[in-house]
């Protein structure tokens, strides 16, 4: 296994040529769209994409059909996943009380309702991600997530992240960026996490107001000063939430104009007069619409999807795509899916796959059944991208340099290990088609029986997409 690691380390680290070589094709072009767009192939994927064709594929996923009808019920019987964020806050804040009164009751409480909303607000996301044929979405909701990032060991976090990704981000992931930036900017798990509702006049605190720009948005060294984050933070109090109005009545953001400042602002050149909550919505208007928020997010959406390092004419593309459509999220993505740097033979398996994108992705390939996700979430904290863990705002990184290292590989295969126990290596390899170089295939066809599944999914080709 030794020597398996360190042939995945240089498999993973070889060079690319820069150099336009001709287009995928065939069961290439299938695989590629699958590991990019989707999370890899499940048994039968490569040959049915092969026959609608990747452009189909392509289209089927940016408006992709209803869930199938078994995972559609499956889904609905996570009975946490119903509850409002004024439910869930409302079950955390009973548990925190009780813990004033009788800390075993609130031991047992907390197994009995937080607990079980944290862990099937994860069985959700996984089941999703491994079994949804809506496969872009799911991808989307994990950048996008990643990208507006909110770390569930925060207080009230913990509970509120169910709510934040089904109704602050799903919804919005190929629509229009305003819509998704003003969704993430009024959820309290936002207000929370960046400590915006607690910020007013006489107690401005600037956090929301620098990731806005800084990380949200624009981007570091885009044009802005200081001077700018505080005035937008001046521009934002007031915005908040109650969380008694959020249980009593499910409000989740409020503006309270008695914590608001109301003084003149000079922000991004610009004088800004005293107009409330209209303030901080003409600000989010301005950083939607900014040439710089459209070739940053382009540029970001293109490392995810095309290359550590995006092609700059690409990402020009992208980002006129974006200033032509007014930010429509579901326009700048088929403007990079239909561009020849996309579908280019050097972009293929030119990605290392992050922790996230390894284990579901091996998932899919095996075809094993998400019956307990515990074991998933235990690997994705050993090889250090626990799920809803990021602490930091800019979240998680999705380059080679953030993963690759003899360490994590060795995790990487103990699950693969693990995972392959049950599985029949020659379906497996069949699933994967041109994924296993023959370099590859030759090893394991060399191999014990018992062995190969393990090295198909713990070899350096599976760890590129």
């Amino acid at each position: 296994m030794e020597r398996w690691i360190v042939a995945a380390a240089l498999a993973a680290s070889a060079v690319l040529s820069p150099a336009h070589a001709a287009p995928l094709a065939g069961e290439q072009a299938a695989l590629h769209v699958l590991n990019r767009l989707a999370y890899g192939p499940r048994p039968g994927d490569i040959e049915r994409v092969t026959q609608m064709g990747v452009q189909r594929y392509i289209d089927e996923q940016l408006d992709p059909p209803p869930l199938p009808a078994a995972l559609a019920q499956r889904l609905d019987g996570l009975q946490t996943q119903k509850l409002t964020a004024g439910q869930a806050l409302e079950e955390f804040q009973q548990v925190r009380a009780m813990a004033k009164e009788d800390k075993d009751a609130a031991q047992d409480m907390r197994r009995e309702t937080v607990a079980k909303l944290v862990a099937e607000t994860a069985e959700a996301r996984l089941l999703r991600a491994v079994e949804s044929p809506r496969q872009l979405e799911e991808v989307m909701v994990d950048f996008w997530f990643n990208h507006f990032n909110v770390f569930q060991g925060k207080g009230q976090d913990r509970v509120l992240v169910s709510s934040y990704e089904r109704d602050a981000i799903r919804p919005h992931v190929f629509g229009k960026f305003r819509d998704l930036l003003a969704a993430t900017a009024k959820h309290p798990a936002m207000l929370h996490y960046l400590d915006n509702w607690v910020s007013k006049a006489d107690g401005l605190n600037e956090n929301y107001a620098r990731e806005l720009m800084e990380l949200h948005t624009l981007g570091v060294d885009n044009g802005y000063k200081q001077k700018d984050v505080t005035e937008l933070a001046r521009m934002l109090t007031g915005w908040t939430y109650a969380p008694r109005r959020m249980v009593q009545r499910n409000e989740t953001f409020v503006f309270d104009p008695k914590r608001h400042d109301n003084g003149t602002k000079q922000w991004l050149g610009m004088t800004i007069a005293p107009r409330g909550q209209a303030e901080g919505e003409m600000a989010l208007d301005v950083l939607a619409a900014h040439p710089s928020t459209a070739r940053r997010i382009s540029a970001k959406l293109a490392q995810y999807f095309v290359a550590d390092e995006p092609p700059p004419a690409l990402v020009e593309r992208m980002a006129r795509t974006w200033r032509d459509t007014g930010g429509d999220i579901r326009s700048v993505l088929r403007t990079m899916f239909t561009s020849p740097e996309f579908m280019d033979q050097a972009a293929a398996n030119a990605k290392f796959k992050t922790p996230y994108q390894f284990v579901v992705s091996a998932a899919r390939a095996s075809a094993a059944p998400v019956t307990d996700v515990k074991p998933m979430l235990g690997t994705l904290s050993r090889l250090g991208q626990p799920l809803y863990g990021c602490q930091t705002p800019d979240g998680y990184k999705n380059t080679q340099d953030a993963w690759l290292n003899p360490d994590a590989l060795s995790r990487r295969i103990a699950f693969a290990t693990t995972l392959a126990t049950n599985s029949d290596a020659q379906a497996l390899q069949a699933a994967l088609g041109p994924a296993i170089t023959p370099r590859t295939a030759a090893l394991v066809a060399a191999s014990p029986d018992k062995l190969r599944a393990a090295m198909l999914l713990g070899g350096p080709d599976f760890m590129q997409r």
